[in-house]
């Protein structure tokens, strides 16, 4: 996917998105936090692109997109359009001249998640549903660490960096919205 097509997609799923929690809850007040960083994504995306900064703009709508289908999978927004998927083959093959600044902020994001899965653990009590899905968010962000690994190994930066950014949306949220407690490194979460 070309990066101007995944900026399209994020858009287009901000625009069929909605808060599908009632406004002025506690709930609410999360979704709507939810929405706002996915928005905060998609806004430095844009302005990363037309600065022509490719690299920080695959970033920030992996981030975005990982925001997203977080709240939209926890129930606290709805998008009214079918399933939108930034994953849909391989990611666009940035010019040579991003090759430097791609490798290390691959590597650094690769660290970077590998980080923040050893620094949280679930918040809730055990026997709750929500420590179920905070398994579930860890399972999400795990895959994606995994799967960005799978494609850092192979030289495929661009897909790498999409996970490892995408997985790390999906725990961040999910540290927001409080279903981990915080052990270490809280610099690398948005709380």
């Amino acid at each position: 996917m070309k990066i101007a097509e995944c900026q399209a997609l994020l858009t287009e799923a901000l625009n069929a998105t909605h808060i599908s929690v009632p406004d002025g809850t506690h709930l609410g007040k999360i979704a709507a936090s939810v929405l706002e960083m996915t928005r905060a994504y998609e806004s430095d995306g844009i302005t990363f692109f037309k600065s022509g900064d490719f690299v920080n703009t695959l970033a920030s709508f992996y981030y975005g997109f990982g925001w997203l289908h977080f709240g939209t999978s926890c129930g606290l927004l709805a998008i009214t359009s079918p399933s939108i998927c930034p994953f849909k083959g391989p990611h666009e093959i940035l010019p040579a001249p991003f090759r430097t600044k791609l490798e290390e902020k691959t590597s650094r994001y690769a660290r970077l998640l590998d980080t923040a899965l050893s620094s949280v653990t679930c918040g809730p009590d055990p026997a709750t549903i929500s420590y179920r899905y905070a398994g579930r968010i860890l399972f999400v962000a795990m895959i994606y660490y995994k799967w960005g690994d799978t494609y850092q190994k192979s030289g495929a930066l661009e897909d790498a960096l999409a996970r490892f950014c995408y997985g790390h949306g999906w725990l961040d949220a999910g540290v927001t919205s409080g279903f981990f407690r915080i052990e270490a490194e809280r610099q690398i979460f948005t709380v």
